[in-house]
Formats: C-alpha cells, structure tokens, sequence
C-alpha cells in the first residue's frame, strides 16, 4: 500500500495502486461477465460482473478513499446513481431537495418514484431556518447540491447535516461541481455524496458514470444490494476511464478554477453583464460558507446579459466556446438552462427560483485565459442588440 497524506497523491495512488496479478502500474479491463469458480459452495470472490468486477472494484475504493467514507459505489450514469440512492426510500417517504436542483434530479422524483408512492419537496436549503420547518414525521432524506446547478447557490452542507441528524433524517449531497478535490460533504456530515462522474471527474467527456459514496457499513450494506439487484452498474472499459480521468483530478481542477476565477472576474466588470453567479467572488451571497467547506469556488459560473444583448445571438457568435449539454471536460462549454439542463421543470418554478431566459450556465475549460476571455468578449459585442 503507498504511503500518501495529500489528495494530490490519493488520486493517483488511491483504491488500487497495482495490479496484484501482474504488477502493472494501472488497473487491467477485466473484460469478463464471469468467472470461473473452483469448487461449489465455496464462496467465490468475484463470481459475475455484476454482482462485482476487479476493474470496477478499484474505483469503487478510489471514491470511497477520496471522499473519506465506509464504501464507494459505480453506476453507468449519474442519473443511476442517484436511482439507486432513491430505491432507498419506501412508499409514503418524502425527499426535501435544494430549489436549484440538477433538472435531471427533479424529473426521476417528479415522473418516475412519484408514481412508487416517494413523495418530494423544493426546500430553500440556504436558510436552515426554513429548511428545519420542512422537516415533516414523513421527511426521510434532504439531497442537496452545493454550489447548486446552475445558480451556484451555497448551502451550509454542515448544518444541514446537523438539522438532519437530530431529525433522523438523511443527508444526501450531489458533489459534482466541487469534486472531492474540493469539498468533502461525508466529512462536514454527510451520509451519501453522489457524483455524475462524466464530469470532472472523468475529465474529457468522453464517458458516462455515476459515483456513490457512503458513511457507514449500515448503509453501504443496503446499497450494494439495491446496485447488484437493479443492475445499472458501471462496465470494465468505463470504469478504467474513470480512474484513469481521476489521476490527473488535481492539476485539472487546478487550472479550471485558476481559469473560472479570471472569467468570474471578467463577467462582473463587463457592461453587458447584469449579474454573475460565482461563489468564488468576495460580493457571492454565500461567499464565506463556500469558503469555509470548500477549498475555493469551482469552475463553474452562470450569468445573465443585460437587455441590451440577446442571448441566443451570444450562444451562436463563440468560436471557441461549444454549446452544449454537461461540464467538467478539459474543454469550456455553455449551455442554456432554461431549454436545456433543466427544461424538464416547469416553467412556473424555473422562474419562481431564479432559473431565467437569459441565465448563461458556463462551465470554464482548461484552455488559454487569453482565448478564454477573447471568444466570450466578441460574443457578447456580437449580441448586443
């Protein structure tokens, strides 16, 4: 086992440093759907791929080990990820989740468990006073995000955990944004962190996964039954993608946040920006919680342009910058909420919740800064109306 104090070194030596088998330096595709048992009733450790795959095993220890908990879990997306942590809840439970909530999130509550009896509620998580009003005799599980997608509003993950603990309530954060690089929710006190690990931890958009991470041997007993026996677990090829994406978590997220503060900066100082949502700026409502939890803002940024430009002229005038759906990859991409990640929730409470027209989401790539600021700069002149 290597020897490592800093998350610099857990992501490259973290879950398995060589293959036991071989020695190799990076864990083999074990490319098999079984194997081959040596005798009946003897108890096999890896017997379908399913139930459990050498490949997928390694970074199901990986994430445990990043985000400091009991036991880590790989699903082929993020969405079932987030499936699997909602099959924990009977008929007649209720969820409280953060009002600026991933649209994916809110369309498997609202279309999918609604129907199984799992009921569900928008919470304003930011003001634990509220928030610990909501809390009802049926109130099993609050899932916040942190900062939340897309408005990047900041929840106190610490004292959400508190309130919920003293209710006997479940503490669920969607880590994606932060990464555990930046934010460790099991840590402040949460019991489950899920990840899309399509995002930043993976890297290059170039694979879809779901990550789980859990406190307790309790619960991670109940949720690798509910994986094994739905099923939607992550295959060999993905789950190499994944580790090896998580290897150079670091230095990327290094350089995303290093590139999302400048462009952050940049929006509040342009004319043709009325507002910016970022909470790495000082002037961030939930600047100082932020900072307290996590080790800086991310590399996430949404903003709004004034009404003097016309957004749909900005989303077709980048050069550089794609339109498209999902973040975290080594390239920046934009992509319009209100039709895109979040179209699914109506439009009464997009708007009730701040999730307007002209909300700019913008996930801030490795690139050159200088590129960076150059395409959105044309961009938004070539807008104005």
């Amino acid at each position: 086992m290597a020897e490592y104090r800093h998350a610099e070194s857990a992501v490259i030596h973290g879950g398995q440093t060589t293959d036991p088998a071989t020695g190799a330096v990076n864990v083999p595709i074990y490319q098999t759907s079984t194997f081959q048992q040596k005798g009946l009733g003897l108890e096999p450790k890896w017997e379908y791929a399913r139930t459990g795959n050498p490949t997928r095993a390694a970074l199901e220890r990986l994430i445990a080990e990043l985000e400091e908990g009991e036991a880590g879990f790989a699903f082929a997306s993020g969405m079932a990820a987030i499936t699997a942590v909602l099959s924990l809840f009977q008929t007649g439970d209720r969820v409280l989740i953060s009002k600026n909530v991933y649209g994916g999130t809110y369309r498997v509550l609202d279309q999918v468990f609604q129907q199984f009896g799992l009921k569900y509620a928008m919470a304003d998580t930011e003001d634990l006073s509220v928030l610990r009003g909501q809390i009802t005799e049926d109130v099993k599980a609050i899932l916040v995000e942190s900062p939340a997608n897309p408005l990047m509003t900041v929840t106190d993950l610490a004292g959400v955990a508190g309130i919920a603990k003293s209710q006997g309530v479940l503490t669920i954060v969607d880590n994606t944004f932060m990464t555990p690089y930046l934010q460790k929710p099991l840590v402040l006190g949460a019991d489950i962190v899920l990840h899309s690990g399509t995002k930043y931890l993976g890297g290059h958009s170039d694979v879809v996964a779901g990550l789980v991470a859990v406190k307790d041997a309790a619960l991670a007993k109940r949720l690798a039954f509910i994986q094994n026996a739905t099923g939607g677990v992550l295959g060999p090829q993905d789950s190499f993608l994944i580790i090896r994406g998580i290897k150079t978590l670091a230095v990327r997220m290094d350089r995303h946040v290093e590139n999302a503060e400048k462009v952050a900066a940049f929006l509040q100082n342009h004319s043709a920006v009325a507002s910016v949502f970022y909470p790495g700026l000082p002037t961030a409502q939930g600047y100082e919680i932020n900072r307290r939890q996590g080790k800086n803002g991310g590399a996430m940024i949404s903003f709004e342009l004034d009404d003097g430009h016309d957004y749909r002229t900005f989303f077709s005038s980048l050069k550089l910058i794609a339109l498209a759906e999902s973040l975290g990859g080594v390239e920046s991409l934009v992509c319009h909420p209100a039709t895109m990640t979040h179209a699914s929730i109506p439009a009464q409470i997009r708007r009730k919740v701040g999730i307007t027209d002209n909300l700019i989401r913008l996930s801030t790539g490795i690139e050159h800064i200088d590129d960076l600021l150059s395409d959105l700069d044309q961009a938004i002149r070539a807008s104005e109306r």
